[in-house]
């Protein structure tokens, strides 16, 4: 079968799929695009009601879907957000996703918010820390979440051992997986300077539940993780020994910025399809 073919079971994501924007809610209120599962940003429907959440709704009765979260802030030092994690137990109760995920980061402090996902001091302080978060996400969610790895744009001299070491403990003590952005540690080693393949090594293998694929940017001697292009042919090559590592994941093509037609998305997510697919034959 496939990787794009029409979903079957909508209780778990297989393949390849591709993130849910706006800009395309119309696609799949008309129609069943052949793509294996989709996935949008928790936040953007927290609300009781409105259009946003009918989509969800729609599109959950036709295809699998994950939730992505981009505002927990699990990495925080003054703890999570208990507000926010109860809108999204709210949303997971309502939708029954096949998978929920948040990010490697922090974002909040005390009442101010902060518009970005920001990185971590890879320290064993903040490994306590992030492991108790993420331990109570999960069990206010009765679920087992995904953590995935940012891209950044400075190191923390304090760190005690790599971004990828401190993932897999993660994963490790709260029983979490991964969601490997592959994007994001080929914009990593480009601006800290280390081997991406010697990364994924670092993570194990039985971890790995979900990849990203993305495009980037350059500013500079930066490599800027802006979800805004095709992904890169490096990318493309890191992806291909992700797969041989991991196994036949599901993937997922994230596009936010400057967003393209439907069927680039789609082109996308086939080009990764096929990639998979090679790599297994």
């Amino acid at each position: 079968m496939s990787l794009l073919s029409d979903p079957g079971d909508k209780s778990a994501v297989r393949g390849v799929g591709i993130g849910l924007r706006a800009a395309h809610y119309r696609d799949f209120l008309d129609s069943q695009p052949r793509t294996g599962w989709l996935e949008v940003h928790s936040e953007n429907y927290f609300g009781d009601g409105g259009y946003d959440l009918h989509v969800l709704e729609q599109v959950r009765s036709r295809y699998p879907v994950s939730l992505h979260g981009v505002a927990l802030s699990i990495g925080s030092v003054d703890g999570l957000r208990e507000g926010h994690l109860s809108k999204l137990k709210r949303l997971v109760e309502r939708i029954d996703p096949a998978l929920v995920s948040e990010h490697l980061c922090w974002a909040a402090i005390g009442p101010r918010h902060f518009n970005d996902l920001l990185p971590l001091p890879y320290t064993r302080q903040a490994l306590d820390q992030v492991v108790s978060h993420v331990s109570q996400v999960q069990d206010t969610l009765r679920r087992r979440i995904l953590v995935e790895n940012v891209s950044s744009y400075l190191q923390f001299r304090a760190s005690e051992m790599s971004e990828f070491a401190f993932l897999a403990e993660v994963a490790k003590r709260s029983g979490c997986g991964v969601l490997l952005d592959v994007n994001n540690v080929y914009v990593n080693s480009v601006n800290h300077g280390f081997d991406p393949q010697q990364a994924l090594l670092e993570i194990p293998v039985e971890s790995v539940a979900e990849i990203h694929l993305a495009g980037h940017s350059e500013t500079g001697d930066l490599l800027i993780d802006d979800h805004g292009s095709r992904v890169a042919p490096p990318v493309w090559n890191l992806y291909e020994a992700a797969c041989r590592r991991f196994g036949p994941v599901p993937a997922l093509i994230e596009w936010d910025t400057a967003l393209p037609p439907l069927n680039v998305l789609l082109g996308e997510a086939a080009i990764a399809a096929r990639l998979s697919e090679a790599t297994h034959a």
